[in-house]
């Protein structure tokens, strides 16, 4: 019997499969660091480099993965590059991250406090 899938569990499933691919990618630190110091808007390579703090070749490996997946564009302007992020949304989406993880810290931090007294 060949059972159809409803249209909306295929969407479903490309979402998940969406936001999947998009956590991969910045389930690297260094990516997550690049993608914040874009924050604020364009930045040259050299710019990235200097916040970033590290190889030269490494940040090229990760600045080119943020790009094939479609997190950050880039353009040319003589021999510079420059960098953006293709959506500013992403940075809502660490923002969130963060508040995520200071709520499970506070958490924590009031369990150990409750465990001392």
């Amino acid at each position: 019997m060949n059972r159809e899938i409803p249209d909306d569990a295929v969407q479903k499933e490309a979402l998940r499969r969406f936001k999947a691919n998009v956590f991969q990618v910045l389930g690297h630190p260094t990516r997550i660091h690049i993608v914040e110091c874009l924050r604020d808007g364009e930045l040259t390579v050299s710019a990235i480099l200097d916040q970033v703090a590290v190889e030269p070749a490494n940040a090229s490996q990760h600045l080119s993965v943020l790009r094939s997946k479609g997190l950050v564009v880039n353009r040319k302007e003589g021999n510079q590059v420059f960098y953006s992020l293709r959506d500013p949304l992403l940075i809502e989406v660490l923002d969130t991250m963060k508040l995520y993880f200071k709520k499970h810290l506070e958490e924590a931090m009031s369990m150990l406090q409750g465990m001392e007294g």
